[in-house]
């Protein structure tokens, strides 16, 4: 067909179009069209949020939005919402009574320390009481507690960022990062030899991180513009966080029948848009190491990266392994493991504020880095989410780790393993109680199908302990550090009468949250949960 066939076709096209057209009013055909457009972009909208949220969930969350729409429903949702977050501020978690709103007319100098004083005597009595919480065995004014706060102090003014100035404490992080490395399987020929990282101010930094590195990585690498993560239903919460800073959409997938993550399900998952999948060692409910090798080899297969949460583990199960507990491949050594979270201030003993991001090589820990060229205060370059960073908790996490030593790490693996193993062997031994899993670390999470598993958890607050509620199923935890070694048999005795007394006397204690625990947990619509959660923080404060 050449031109001026062509434009001859494209002429009676015209004014087939035009005669055809005319039968129609000029506004109908102005309108149709955008109405059609409408339509389909809401028939696009339903079937993304069936896609991510799944049938049952979202036909649920369609009913709660039309209920909560109904004259004078919502009004009586928030007051009673309101009488939820009341009663959890009750039990003591915010008393805002007294604060201090403005500076003091006159400052307190040196007096400002008994003052703190005073108020450190509202803390609660957390001496081997507290599930996690204070790693650190004694008290904060001896032996490793005392070391580590001088170490902080001595380097309280110092800030890394500046690299210039303060040299001794970017040696002190690099050997950090280097010394934890090395535990984690750097040495490993399998490993490649290029493990790098930095030091974070906690296990979620240090997810933040691993996670927006492996979504700029995998943009680089495979041009994924609209990322998706999956995870086990047992992965931390810092997970979501991560989804929501760096618009990510997240799978949680349910896990085995053992609580470890389904290597099966997260495969169904994958797609061409997938950047990063999850394991934890342990997992933080239930202290269950997932099936890291299954993992590692469906990421390499699939090209994708895979981050290990070792925030928890990454100080015991290395010991662990060398004091001959049966521990899986968990670290660098497993192909496939692109990233690694692990927790100084946690089994490391070091100060709070201290964790380790790690990463396989520098090409992608080089997606972990912001550098700023068109600032007119200079270029910049920040390695991580903080800018300016506490040197003296740098400082204090070297010192931790150069004091203890690998002895010492031995040692203290040592001793809260087997009081791990008594706790675990001491629940099982109370007929109304059953472990969740098989604990491979020391967290041991139980329940109940007998008494009221959170009403336990409150007798057992009412006599001093602070343990970590949790759902699906319905269970608490205790986190087993060196604070409880001395107090095993004092936990088990208390846990058998507390018990012994709901299941004598079943029903909520007057002031417990027993209540509320056990409603969240039935509450369908998640949304009004997550806005409990976020009215209390946000009148907390």
């Amino acid at each position: 067909m050449d031109f001026s066939e062509f434009f001859t076709w494209m002429h009676r096209f015209r004014a087939s179009a035009n005669s055809y057209l005319s039968q129609f009013e000029p506004l109908s055909l102005i309108f149709v069209p955008i109405l059609t457009l409408l339509v389909a972009r809401s028939i696009q909208s339903i079937f993304r949020v069936f896609s991510e949220k799944g049938f049952k969930a979202s036909i649920l969350g369609f009913f709660f939005t039309f209920v909560k729409s109904v004259p004078g429903v919502k009004n009586y949702m928030d007051r009673e919402k309101q009488k939820v977050v009341t009663k959890l501020q009750a039990s003591g978690k915010s008393k805002r009574e007294g604060w201090m709103n403005e500076l003091p007319r006159a400052g307190l100098g040196r007096m400002v320390i008994e003052k703190m004083k005073d108020e450190k005597q509202n803390d609660a009595a957390w001496q081997g009481k507290c599930s996690g919480t204070v790693y650190i065995g004694g008290n904060e004014y001896e032996g490793h507690f005392s070391l580590i706060n001088e170490a902080c102090s001595m380097f309280a003014h110092t800030n890394p960022l500046h690299l210039d100035v303060f040299q001794s404490v970017v040696r002190f992080e690099a050997e950090v990062v280097a010394m934890t490395a090395a535990l984690l399987g750097s040495k490993e020929k399998s490993s490649g030899g290029q493990i790098c990282g930095n030091m974070t101010s906690g296990g979620t930094e240090s997810i933040l991180l691993a996670v927006k590195a492996s979504r700029d990585f995998m943009k680089a690498k495979k041009g994924i513009t609209r990322p998706e993560m999956i995870i086990p239903a047992s992965a931390h919460s810092a997970y979501d966080k991560a989804a929501h800073y760096f618009n990510i959409k997240l799978w949680r997938v349910p896990v085995n029948k053992d609580f470890r993550a389904n290597v099966k399900a997260i495969k169904r998952h994958i797609n061409r848009n997938t950047i990063l999948i999850v394991g934890s060692a342990p997992g933080f409910p239930h202290g269950i190491i997932d099936p890291i090798e299954e993992l590692g080899e469906l990421a390499t297969t699939l090209r994708i990266c895979f981050h290990v949460d070792l925030c928890l583990g990454g100080f015991v199960l290395p010991f662990a392994r060398k004091l001959g507990y049966p521990v899986p491949p968990f670290d660098f050594s497993v192909q496939g493991v692109t990233s690694i979270s692990v927790d100084v201030h946690k089994y490391g003993l070091a100060p709070k504020g201290t964790s380790v991001v790690l990463y396989r090589d520098h090409d992608i820990r080089k997606h972990q880095f912001v550098a700023v060229t068109e600032w007119t205060g200079g270029l910049y370059v920040s390695p991580s989410i903080a800018g300016s960073r506490p040197g003296g908790l740098i400082a204090g996490a070297w010192a931790a780790m150069m004091s203890l030593g690998l002895e010492g790490y031995l040692e203290n693996t040592r001793a809260i393993m087997e009081a791990s193993k008594r706790i675990e062997k001491g629940v099982r031994e109370i007929p109304d109680l059953f472990v969740v899993g098989r604990p491979d670390m020391t967290i041991v999470a139980f329940g109940s199908d007998v008494v009221d598993i959170f009403e336990v958890n409150d007798i057992m607050s009412s006599k001093g302990w602070h343990l970590n509620a949790l759902q699906r199923p319905n269970s608490i935890h205790i986190c087993v550090t060196l604070q409880h070694v001395p107090v095993v048999e004092d936990f088990l005795k208390d846990l058998k009468d507390s018990v012994q007394t709901v299941k004598a006397n079943p029903g909520p204690i007057s002031g417990g949250l027993a209540p509320i625990y056990g409603a969240a947990g039935k509450i369908p619509d998640r949304v009004m949960v997550e806005d409990l959660l976020v009215d209390f923080m946000d009148t907390s404060y």
